[in-house]
């Protein structure tokens, strides 16, 4: 999963080491250890609470981690033999914890977890054939859009075509006046171009995931595209810092449209002035032929390898995915459930904020599974920003994106060239 400023934001630091059910007990003590991150972690304790633990399981411990160590954490946990037996784990990460060894296949008992989901979202966590990991909750990027001012240029929603949705754009700059613009893309974020490049159909790395393809023709559209939003001025060249914050500067019309995940809705609602309340909706992404592509988000339930409570484990995680607890996790924290199910019991599929996301998810693309892949966005960003400033063409900046991901990817087409020679 991406990091987001909700989880930068969390009550984390405030929260102390956590002892549920049977009270605290050490590794050594056969406690059932769980690390979680963010508002989940803060509200773990609550939804245990609920799911009926045996009296005679191990005891379970919660260690709260802040999102934005966690992923040390791991690595340093993994490399010093200390990780616990079930974690939240982002789905971004995934492969590479499952490259190292770190965490342990779902087992064929489970494997019923991930019936009732997402399937683009499921698929994120299957590496060679095994599923290694259950969603416990989901969430990807759409469009947020000023209602008022999309209706104000003869629109009731974006257009759901790029050509289409780039000419309904100018008519909203238009109707948003001078200074204005018609949708942010920060020259810092790439997750923008990365759903353009989803939507275009992009595969982005080829060779079993060796070598970039950043310089196939669907990435190349999806670039210019890009490229084109910012030349012909319809989002400023500016970075997320720039922005003194997006919901203030959303309710000026200083732009009419930009991309988040389900974790915004709740600071639209308390952020913006309640007359602004009726002005704003969602809307999937946009494709060059109809509606585009997303990347999955949100974090899964892993046990990790070598841990002393395989069953235990595996009957936490269970629980913890039925639809009552899904349905209390919801409750909760407001995120999006992983069971399909769940969305209708918790009225989320009918509500018009929220039902684009189920829309958009099923319209959802997996992201390529190596563990270098967001070293080589962050990468393509750099090099995207540049090309938008003036200094690569779309094809330059496609080739030296390939050029990037290749030099990152070394090793791992040495680890393959080594596994094909044995």
């Amino acid at each position: 999963m991406q990091l987001t400023r909700r989880h930068l934001t969390g009550a984390l630091a405030a929260l102390p080491l956590a002892s549920l059910l049977t009270g605290c007990g050490a590794r050594g003590d056969a406690a059932l250890t769980v690390w979680a991150m963010g508002n989940e972690a803060a509200s773990l304790p609550a939804l245990l609470k609920t799911i009926d633990w045996p009296a005679g399981a191990p005891p379970i411990t919660i260690q709260p981690l802040p999102w934005t160590a966690a992923h040390e954490k791991l690595l340093t946990g993994f490399a010093g033999g200390s990780l616990p037996t079930v974690g939240q784990v982002g789905n971004s990460w995934i492969a590479e914890l499952a490259a190292i060894g770190a965490i342990a296949p779902v087992p064929d008992r489970a494997l019923g977890l991930l019936d009732d989901q997402f399937g683009a979202v499921v698929e994120t966590n299957r590496i060679a054939g095994l599923a290694w990991a259950i969603p416990w909750y989901v969430d990807t990027r759409l469009q947020y859009y000023r209602k008022d001012l999309f209706a104000r240029a003869g629109y009731d929603a974006p257009p759901p075509d790029w050509a289409g949705w780039k000419a309904a754009l100018h008519k909203v700059k238009r109707q948003a006046g001078a200074g204005n613009y018609a949708l942010l893309y920060p020259l810092n974020e790439y997750e923008q171009l990365t759903t353009l490049a989803l939507s275009a159909g992009a595969r982005m790395l080829r060779d079993d995931g060796a070598r970039g393809a950043f310089s196939d023709p669907e990435f190349k559209a999806a670039l210019a595209f890009y490229k084109s939003l910012f030349d012909e001025g319809l989002a400023p060249l500016v970075s997320s810092a720039q922005i003194s914050n997006v919901w203030d500067e959303f309710a000026k019309g200083y732009f009419s449209l930009f991309l988040s995940g389900p974790w915004t809705i709740g600071d639209m609602k308390s952020r913006l002035a309640p007359a602004m309340q009726g002005n704003w909706a969602t809307a999937p992404n946009p494709g060059p032929a109809g509606l585009g592509s997303a990347a999955p988000g949100g974090s899964s339930l892993v046990v990790f390898a070598g841990n002393d409570h395989g069953d235990a484990a595996w009957d936490l995680v269970s629980r913890l995915m039925a639809p009552a607890a899904q349905l209390k996790l919801q409750q909760l924290t407001g995120d999006l459930p992983a069971r399909r199910s769940v969305w209708t019991k918790a009225g989320l599929a009918d509500d018009p904020i929220v039902a684009p996301f189920g829309v958009q998810l099923d319209h959802a693309t997996p992201l390529p599974k190596v563990p270098e892949w967001e070293r080589i966005v962050t990468e393509m960003q750099i090099v995207a920003e540049r090309m938008v400033r003036g200094q690569y063409s779309v094809d330059e900046a496609a080739k030296e994106i390939d050029v990037r991901a290749d030099r990152l990817l070394e090793k791992r087409r040495w680890m393959l060239d080594k596994g094909r020679a044995r």
